[in-house]
C-alpha cells in the first residue's frame, strides 16, 4: 500500500538533492597508444559510478611519434623500430590485449597494416568537440585503429568515422582539407611536453592534480575525491 503523499515526498526530496559537483578532467593522450584506450575506458567506468560529480572532459594531444610522415609507415617497419622485432612486439601486444579484454576492448594488433600519423585524427577530435561529441569520436577512433585496423591517418577514413559518430560529413571533410587547427594540435602537444608530461595517458583533474598511466578505477576515484575536496574548500 502506498502512503498518501509518498510520491510527492520523494519528488520533493529529489528536488532538494544536491546537484552534482562539476569537475574539469583533461585527458592527455594519443590515438595510437593502446594504454590510452584502456585508461580512458577505466576513467569512463569510474565516472559512471559517481553520480555526485559531473566531469567536464577535454582531450589534449600528445604525439608519441611527432616525426611520423603524414601518410604513416608500414606497421611492420614501425614494430621493428619501436620494439626491435616482431617477437617482442607480439609478447607485449598479447599482454595488452589481455588487459583490454577485461575492460571489454578488442585489440587486434595482428590486423594493423599501417601506423598512422595522428595529427589529423586529433584535429577531428577538436572538430567533434564543437558539437559536444569529442568523447564519442575518440572512442570511435580507438575502435577504428585497434579493433578494425582502419587507417586513421587517412582523411577518407576520418570522414567515415565522423559520420559514424553523428558528425556532418561535408563539414568534417571540409575541415580536414582546410588544415584548420593543425597548428593548434602541434602547440598543444608542445604544451603537454613543457608541463612535464612524458607519457600517456595522463589525467589532469581540476587543472592541477595529475596522474599518468592506465590507472585502476580505485586510484582514479581517489584522485577525483582529492580534487573535489580541495575545490569545495576553495569555495
Amino acid at each position: 500500500m502506498v502512503r498518501p503523499g509518498a510520491v510527492g515526498y520523494r519528488h520533493t526530496m529529489n528536488m532538494l538533492a544536491r546537484p552534482p559537483e562539476r569537475l574539469a578532467v583533461e585527458v592527455v593522450f594519443d590515438l595510437v597508444c593502446p594504454w590510452c584506450w584502456i585508461g580512458l575506458r577505466r576513467l569512463t567506468r569510474t565516472l559512471a559510478l559517481r553520480p555526485d560529480l559531473a566531469a567536464d572532459l577535454t582531450f589534449q594531444p600528445f604525439l608519441l611519434n611527432p616525426d611520423m610522415p603524414a601518410r604513416g609507415i608500414a606497421h611492420a617497419d614501425y614494430i621493428q623500430r619501436k620494439f626491435g622485432g616482431e617477437d617482442r612486439a607480439r609478447r607485449l601486444h598479447a599482454a595488452i590485449a589481455e588487459v583490454g579484454r577485461a575492460e571489454g576492448l578488442a585489440f587486434r594488433f595482428e590486423r594493423i597494416l599501417r601506423t598512422p600519423a595522428t595529427v589529423d585524427a586529433h584535429r577531428l577530435v577538436r572538430f567533434a568537440a564543437r558539437d559536444g561529441r569529442a568523447a564519442e569520436t575518440v572512442e570511435a577512433l580507438f575502435t577504428a585503429h585497434f579493433a578494425e585496423a582502419r587507417d586513421i591517418g587517412d582523411r577518407v577514413t576520418l570522414v567515415q568515422v565522423a559520420i559514424e559518430t553523428g558528425l556532418d560529413a561535408h563539414g568534417a571533410a571540409g575541415f580536414l582539407a582546410s588544415g584548420e587547427d593543425t597548428e593548434t594540435v602541434l602547440v598543444e602537444n608542445l604544451r603537454s611536453h613543457r608541463l612535464g608530461i612524458n607519457g600517456v595517458p595522463c589525467f589532469v583533474v581540476a587543472g592541477k592534480h595529475a596522474i599518468a598511466g592506465a590507472q585502476e578505477p580505485e586510484v582514479l576515484e581517489r584522485l577525483l575525491d582529492v580534487a573535489m575536496m580541495e575545490q569545495a574548500g576553495a569555495m
